[in-house]
C-alpha cells in the first residue's frame, strides 16, 4: 500500500541539514511514515515548501514540496493547491493521511472525486474533537469538522479521543504515539532542574513556565521555545532574558532534542489542550519526572505515578515541583514510572499494527 502524508513540517524530522524543529503531530507523521516503509509499504511526505529537494528520498520516504500552505493565509493556500494536486496525481496514493487540524482536510475530502484515494485523519489534540478549535476558529473550524466527518477513517491517540469521536457518530480506532529511536546524547548528569519544550503558541501557555521559574529562583530552568506565534515568541524571549535562572533556547532540531531531556530532572508542561505530548515520551526515555499543569492523557497520572498532575492549579504545580526537586528518591521513582508509561502504552510494533488494521478495515 502507498501512503501520502500531508504534513507541513514532517519532512524536517528527516532533513539532515535542517536546524528547524518539527511540531508534535508532524513528528508522529514522520515516524509513522518510516515505520510503514520498514514494513514494506510506500510512504510520501508532502510538506510545505521549506527549501527541501522535491523528490528526495530520506529514510526510504519520498519527500515532496506542496508550496506554502503552512502559513494559513488564503492566498498562500490557494497558490499551493496546484502543487498539492500535482503531487497527488503523480504519487497516486492509496491513502492520504493527515495528523491534526487543517482546513485542507475538507478540501482533500472533496478532491477524492478528482484523484481517488482513501482519506485518513489522526487526531492530535482533544480540542479538535471537543469543539475548542472550532470555537476559536469558526470558519476554518467548520471546514475542518466537515473534513473529519467526511474522512474514510479516523484515529485517536488516546481512548478518550476515540470515545469522543464515537459520541459524535464518527467511528474511530486508537493508535498511540510512536517512539523515536534512541539518539546519541551528549548529556552528562542532570544539570537542568526544570525543562519546558514546545512551540510558542497561546495553547502552550509559555508565560506560566516563566511564572514558575520566578517562584523557584534556585531552580535551574531551561526553556526550548520555537517560534510559531512570532509576536508571543518575542514577548516570551524578552521576559525570559530578564529571569536569572532561565536559559532560553529558540528551537532545537530533532536530532539534538533528546539530550536536553536526558540532562533534565523534571519536564514541565503548561498546555491547556493537547492529546499526548511527544515531550512526555522524550522525558520518559530521558529518565525525567513529569510535572503537568493540566494535561493527563487517558488518566496516565492515575495509572503511572510519573510525577505531578496539578489539575489546572498553579499553586499545586509549584508545590509539587518543589517537592520533587527536594526529594531525590521521590523524583527518581517518578522517572521509573514515566518509563513504565512509555513501555506499556507506546510500543511501536503494536501501534503501527493497530494503524494498519484500521485502514485495512476502512478499505
Amino acid at each position: 500500500m502507498k501512503f501520502l502524508f500531508l504534513s507541513q513540517g514532517a519532512h524536517l524530522v528527516w532533513d539532515p541539514a535542517s536546524p528547524r524543529a518539527a511540531g508534535g503531530a508532524e513528528f508522529q507523521a514522520a515516524l509513522m511514515a518510516r515505520e510503514l516503509v520498514r514494513r514494506g509499504h510506500e510512504a510520501v511526505l508532502l510538506g510545505a515548501d521549506t527549501g527541501q529537494p522535491d523528490g528526495a528520498i530520506w529514510q526510504g520516504i519520498r519527500i515532496r514540496s506542496g508550496g506554502r500552505y503552512d502559513t494559513g493565509g488564503m492566498v498562500d493556500t490557494l497558490g499551493a493547491w496546484p502543487k498539492i494536486h500535482r503531487a497527488l496525481r503523480e504519487e497516486n496514493p492509496d491513502f492520504v493521511v493527515v495528523y491534526g487540524w487543517t482546513s485542507l482536510l475538507y478540501a482533500l475530502a472533496l478532491w477524492r472525486r478528482v484523484v481517488p484515494f482513501r482519506l485518513v485523519f489522526v487526531c492530535a489534540l482533544d480540542a479538535e474533537i471537543d469543539g475548542g478549535f472550532r470555537r476559536r476558529n469558526p470558519v476554518r473550524g467548520l471546514l475542518f469538522h466537515r473534513g473529519m466527518q467526511a474522512s474514510d477513517f479516523r484515529f485517536g491517540i488516546t481512548a478518550r479521543q476515540a470515545a469522543a469521536f464515537e459520541e459524535q457518530g464518527m467511528r474511530c480506532h486508537v493508535t498511540r504515539l510512536l517512539l523515536p529511536e534512541a539518539q546519541p546524547t551528549s548529556a552528562t548528569g542532570k544539570p537542568v532542574d526544570l525543562l519546558w519544550v514546545a512551540r510558542c503558541e497561546e495553547v502552550k501557555r509559555p508565560m506560566l513556565f516563566l511564572d514558575l521559574a520566578e517562584t523557584l529562583p534556585d531552580a535551574r530552568c531551561r526553556m526550548i521555545c520555537s517560534a510559531q506565534d512570532q509576536a508571543l515568541w518575542e514577548r516570551v524571549k524578552e521576559r525570559a532574558g530578564r529571569i536569572a535562572n532561565v536559559e532560553f533556547i529558540g528551537g532545537v532540531a530533532y536530532r539534538d532534542i533528546q539530550s536536553h531531556f536526558d540532562g533534565s530532572k523534571i519536564l514541565v508542561n503548561t498546555s491547556s489542550h493537547e492529546g499526548v505530548p511527544n515531550t512526555f515520551i522524550h522525558a520518559a526515555r530521558g529518565g525525567a519526572a513529569i510535572a503537568s499543569l493540566e494535561i493527563d492523557p487517558d488518566g496516565m497520572f492515575g495509572t503511572f505515578r510519573a510525577g505531578v498532575l496539578a489539575h489546572g492549579d498553579m499553586n499545586t504545580l509549584i508545590d509539587g515541583v518543589r517537592l520533587l526537586l527536594g526529594e531525590d528518591a521521590m523524583r527518581e521513582a517518578a522517572a521509573v514510572e514515566s518509563a513504565r508509561f512509555v513501555r506499556e502504552w507506546h510500543d511501536n510494533a503494536r501501534n503501527v499494527t493497530a494503524f494498519l488494521r484500521g485502514v485495512e478495515a476502512a478499505s
